[in-house]
């Protein structure tokens, strides 16, 4: 017997299945997020549900919105089902599954009126966001806001119609100023560098472009906390909505499958208030910076490690390029010799401790996580998580192999085989750009390093330039598997 999942049907489903314990009626919204994903779902959703399931806090329940045709598929599919998501949590000893209830409403993408109506209601005191890393409109070599975008032009030419989640939030915040009501916090939960003052520039910027007094009183007035997101929660598609169904007699049109790992460090700045998320597990700390520090370059930056050679061998998935011996051991060695004796200390942790604990993870057989994921927006991820770390070991005078190997796999990718000759698919907003320019470094790898918005001066460093034209050139010419080895040794 499945059950399709919906408010009427939480008494039905099977044993065994974790429901909310709280009645929809007992929540009221605080947190208005945009860009209800899988992640969103997986992680700050599931942490406010823990809240409300311990009695607390139930006037910080999320409304959900967005500005992405991905977004009114997440509502269609939502809408169906009252809301309600099944989070299926594995580990690789077990699997368990929890029906989550934090959201309370979903906003049409695309309805302004509503959308602003939201930002403006007082009782909405934090506005959150999953937009991925490249949503932000800054540049990657600068962090400067880019005001001549075409999207914010957009909105900076018809400011009270605006289209992107930046100019949303600086109406709305404007709004609210000329009301005489107090500012939301504004929070970031994407995998950014100082997420918090990425999103500062950007509602700032946009709003300084429209009305220069708005963005200084953005930037003085308005919360924008730093924060370190951690937890792999792949895609959903037929295979997991199969599963669901067959495994835990569950109808969801779109379930969470995710590691039983979870982790947020927040920085404590909330003038509007905030839940009690330290109740159910959140760190909150001065200072976010050293732990996003370690998490971007240890466990971001080993993704990368692990994707590009997995993908270029035909490897689907991240537990399978881990069984890989060669593809396992250019990740502990870039990692011990590269990685982590130059991340900063971290509160409280052991980096080897927590190297060990990647590793495990990355291994996990049940998550399914797929090497494509992991390969996806290189254009952006690699800027944030590899040479960030390459530019420090130049700067200290040591060793980049390790790692500017892992870039130049990633160049190898994006010239769009894999090695048995199968055609790697459009993996990157600029896919039409990087593709051309990574078969013609084959034969000039200067054409790769060329791509400013990635590398900026990194491209004029000789050291690196030589260093990821030596392993260009043997990954073309001996192939991913005898390049690594020549690597190890």
């Amino acid at each position: 017997m499945v059950e399709t999942l919906s408010l009427a049907t939480l008494a039905k489903l099977p044993p065994g299945i974790g429901r909310p314990g709280y009645a929809r009626s007992e929540l009221s919204p605080g947190i208005l997020h945009f860009g209800v994903g899988n992640f969103h779902r997986g992680h700050m959703a599931v942490y406010l549900d823990r809240l409300f399931r311990a009695g607390r806090d139930r006037d910080w329940a999320i409304i959900g919105t967005g500005v992405t045709e991905h977004d009114s598929r997440m509502r269609a599919a939502l809408e169906q089902q009252d809301w309600l998501t099944t989070v299926v949590e594995q580990s690789e000893a077990e699997t368990t599954a929890r029906v989550t209830g934090a959201m309370v409403d979903f906003i049409p993408a695309g309805d302004t009126a509503a959308i602003l109506a939201s930002l403006e209601d007082p009782a909405v005191r934090i506005v959150s966001m999953t937009v991925t890393e490249g949503g932000y409109f800054i540049d990657s070599r600068t962090g400067a806001f880019m005001a001549d975008h075409p999207q914010i032009r957009a909105d900076i030419d018809d400011p009270s119609n605006p289209k992107t989640v930046f100019g949303l939030i600086a109406l709305g915040l404007r709004r609210r100023r000329d009301a005489g009501t107090a500012p939301f916090t504004v929070l970031s939960c994407d995998n950014l560098p100082h997420n918090g003052a990425v999103t500062r520039n950007a509602v700032a910027g946009l709003a300084a472009s429209i009305d220069p007094d708005l963005g200084d009183w953005i930037r003085a007035t308005v919360a924008f906390p730093n924060g370190m997101v951690d937890r792999v929660v792949p895609a959903t598609g037929e295979r997991e909505r199969r599963r669901i169904r067959d495994e835990f007699g569950i109808a969801d049109r779109a379930p969470v499958f995710c590691e039983d790992y979870i982790q947020w460090v927040l920085e404590d700045h909330f003038p509007a208030g905030r839940p009690a998320l330290e109740t159910v597990g959140v760190t909150f700390a001065a200072d976010v910076t050293p732990f996003e520090t370690m998490k971007l370059r240890i466990l971001n930056g080993g993704h990368a490690l692990i994707a590009y050679p997995a993908a270029l061998l035909d490897i689907d998935f991240a537990h399978d390029a881990m069984a890989h011996d060669l593809v396992a051991r250019f990740l502990e060695r870039t990692e011990t010799t590269e990685i982590v004796p130059i991340v900063p200390p971290v509160p409280g942790v052991d980096l080897s401790e927590y190297l060990a604990l990647i590793q495990r993870r990355f291994a996990n057989p049940r998550i399914g996580d797929t090497t494509r994921r992991l390969c996806h927006d290189g254009s952006n991820r690699q800027p944030k998580f590899i040479l960030p770390s390459i530019r420090d070991r130049l700067a200290a005078g040591q060793s980049i192999d390790g790692l500017t190997l892992g870039n130049a796999l990633w160049c190898r990718y994006c010239a769009g085989t894999s090695e048995s000759g199968a055609a790697i698919a459009a993996n990157d907003p600029a896919w039409e750009q990087l593709q051309p320019r990574a078969l013609a470094a084959r034969s000039d790898p200067a054409t790769w390093l060329a791509l400013h918005d990635v590398y900026g001066d990194l491209a004029t460093d000789p050291t690196f330039a030589a260093t990821f034209a030596h392993w260009l050139k043997a990954i073309w010419q001996d192939g991913t598997e005898a390049t690594l080895r020549r690597y190890l040794g």
